[in-house]
């Protein structure tokens, strides 16, 4: 870290940056709105003790009680074992000013107010969701100094920049089961997170126990789904930690599952069965038929009593009108109706459901595409699209959530989620009464490419990138120092629980069936994973296709190889000889690796079609070896050799094997120097 630090402080020139400070306080994320340093720390040890007052119930007993058990797994430290010296001074204080609502709240009070000093800390927030949050920013204060594990004395000022901060998680394409579902709400709260939006339907899996229409578990599940019980441990166990539940089931479009039970609701006669393969399906339901509303309306009507939040999402994209445009009976439907076509039809559903939800005292949300002039704006848009259909929808009068840029099933890199803002682009030109109906954002986790296995990776750490963008001010936007402290926090979330970095050396050791997995792992450092578009294009999946190669252990996005391309660029600009030697050992190491990896690879039809990456690999290193050679040294290059170089590096760095080697950024780095030194 202290190498690191000293690269950032190099690029930067010598600027006194916001990120320096960061990183000496702590590494937090979100960041708060305010933070001001003090002299001395408070020393965490086994006599550790907090205490709730005014918004003392069940809620804030249980959030303390997970907080001490989480700083004993952070520390090491037994705690309960020793007695504070004064047992009527605690650690930590937590002042409510009341208890607040018994159910998370959009746009409830989320402030808080954090003072710490030697003598004790002291948490105050208006009611009991601020100050779950303040207790998430105290574990992330703690760290270890010289005298044991501390938290240096501080003031903090904070509060929420959106109200509606959320990840998606589509447990339909793969099954994710209750555990995977619990450790990523707790994750969640760690970066202050308060929507957790349940994709619960889809082509190929219905995901909930109805006991009106028990047929959508029975033979649209594979069997597995949520009982009815564990949807309402989830709500609870979300509940206790601020995080609202809002269910998605996807209508009219998207519903094969749902046809494979019932099929009497399709455009079409069946039969249907679960959808094995990824896509939009040409089957939908029949929005001209009253049976269709008569079921929805049971259904909605049963789902609205396990899911107490006042919104219910309906799905609502990608229909595909082809059954509509091919049925004689649904066109004269909507000829009669004077319908403006499929889309037309689907704003007639559109509204038809919105009043069975209005009867169940929910607030309809729904993907861009249910945006229609004849929609009431009491629906909620959520923009998938791209940010135009956020101020489209805003400029209309709906409120609206952002969600286009925050697709973590596409393998971006962090600084890329980093960059998008809910009120930049488009939204930026509305007025500020239609800029206040923008209520936040929600990151999505489409499940076409993981499995309860691999989830975890493809959400964090960048999803607390995503939360911090929800959260701290607009003008917090510092990529060097959010990455500082991405590693960091990437750590303390393995306290919570996720699996992010827990299962890449298993995978890859069972890649290697028991050998010795480093050649293997070599290779995946220097790699990046590839997302949804590019892996839909190299390869046919299905849904029974185990996802347990490579590509799915690999990262989505390389903390060494950007590391290396720091000190590629320092090296650049400094010549430092210690940062040319690092380079060099990892150059030498990459060339090696192929010798290694090879024989490993023989009679191994998991690690064959890797061959020609680890090739390439040996020659990223290899050609960084002698760039640096010519870089320091007084030969030049032969003639056209640089250009030879770039080529290569031009094929290196398309897909092989559905990842990318992220390897010749540091080599691009330094072949360009000798470019422009050579001019």
């Amino acid at each position: 870290m202290l190498r690191f630090i000293m690269l950032l402080t190099l690029l930067a020139g010598g600027r006194q940056t916001v990120w320096a400070s960061w990183v000496t306080i702590a590494p937090m994320m979100p960041w708060p709105v305010k933070v001001e340093s003090i002299p001395g720390s408070l020393a965490i040890d086994g006599s550790f003790t907090a205490v709730v007052t005014a918004c003392s119930d069940a809620r804030m007993e249980g959030a303390v009680a997970r907080l001490t058990a989480k700083i004993s797994r952070q520390t090491g430290i037994p705690m309960g074992l020793t007695k504070p010296a004064d047992a009527s001074r605690p650690t930590l204080r937590v002042e409510c000013a009341a208890a607040g609502p018994t159910l998370p709240t959009l746009g409830e009070d989320e402030s808080y107010t954090l003072d710490i000093s030697a003598d004790g800390a002291l948490l105050k927030a208006a009611n009991g969701a601020g100050a779950l949050h303040g207790l998430e920013t105290f574990l992330q204060l703690i760290a270890l100094g010289g005298d044991g594990y501390q938290v240096s004395a501080i003031h903090i000022q904070d509060k929420p920049r959106f109200p509606w901060r959320g990840l998606m998680l589509d447990v339909s394409r793969h099954w994710m089961p209750l555990a995977v579902v619990e450790r990523n709400l707790d994750a969640m709260a760690a970066v202050k997170l308060n929507v957790f939006h349940w994709h619960l339907s889809d082509d190929q899996g219905f995901r909930v126990e109805s006991k009106l229409y028990p047929k959508l578990q029975q033979q649209g599940s594979d069997g597995h789904y949520y009982t009815q019980t564990q949807i309402r441990e989830v709500v609870e166990y979300a509940r206790n930690r601020g995080i609202r539940v809002v269910p998605e089931f996807d209508i009219p479009g998207h519903t094969q599952s749902w046809l494979a039970a019932y099929p009497d609701l399709a455009s079409v006669p069946g039969p249907y069965t679960i959808g094995r393969t990824w896509g939009v399906y040409d089957p939908v339901m029949d929005p001209t038929l009253d049976a269709t509303y008569k079921f929805l309306d049971a259904f909605i009507g049963e789902m609205a009593q396990l899911f107490p939040d006042p919104f219910f999402h309906i799905g609502g994209d990608e229909v595909n009108p082809k059954q509509w445009n091919e049925s004689a009976r649904i066109k004269e439907f909507i000829r009669q109706h004077k319908l403006d076509g499929p889309h037309g039809l689907q704003a007639y559903f559109n509204q038809r459901i919105l009043k069975i939800l209005e009867k169940n005292r929910k607030t309809m949300i729904g993907w861009d595409e249910i945006l229609h002039p004849d929609l009431p704006t009491t629906a909620i848009i959520q923009s998938w699209r791209g940010p135009k259909f956020l101020s489209d929808a805003a400029a209309k009068g709906h409120r609206a959530i952002l969600s286009s840029g925050y697709y973590l099933d596409h393998l971006s890199p962090a600084s890329m989620h980093y960059a998008v803002d809910p009120l930049a682009g488009p939204a930026a030109d509305l007025t500020p009464q239609q800029m206040a109906l923008i209520l936040g954002g929600e990151a999505c986790m489409w499940a076409e490419y993981v499995s309860s296995e691999t989830v975890d990776s493809r959400i964090w750490p960048r999803m607390a990138v995503i939360a911090e963008r929800f959260w701290s001010p607009k003008e917090f936007t510092d990529v060097s120092g959010m990455y500082a402290r991405m590693e960091t926090v990437s750590r303390q979330l393995e306290w919570t629980g996720v699996e992010h970095r827990a299962n890449y050396g298993p995978m890859l050791d069972r890649l290697t069936g028991g050998q010795p997995a480093e050649p293997l792992r070599v290779l995946a450092d220097a790699s990046n994973g590839l997302g949804l578009g590019p892996r839909a294009r190299t390869r046919k999946y299905t849904s029974p296709i185990p996802l347990n190669r490579f590509a799915d252990a690999v990262r989505p996005e390389s903390e060494s190889v950007r590391l290396l391309e720091l000190a590629a660029t320092s090296y650049v600009l400094s010549h430092d000889a210690g940062q040319g030697a690092m380079l060099r050992e990892q150059f030498a190491r990459w060339a090696a690796n192929d010798a290694r990896f090879q024989p490993m690879s023989e009679g191994n039809a998991l690690l064959q079609e890797l061959k020609p990456l680890s090739k390439d690999l040996a020659e990223l290193g290899a050609m960084g070896l002698k760039i640096l050679d010519y870089l320091g040294g007084s030969q030049p290059p032969p003639p056209d050799w640089i250009a030879a170089q770039n080529q290569e590096l031009t094929r290196i760095q398309k897909p092989n094997a559905e990842v990318t080697l992220a390897a010749f950024r540091p080599v691009k780095v330094l072949l360009d120097e000798l470019a422009r030194k050579g001019r």
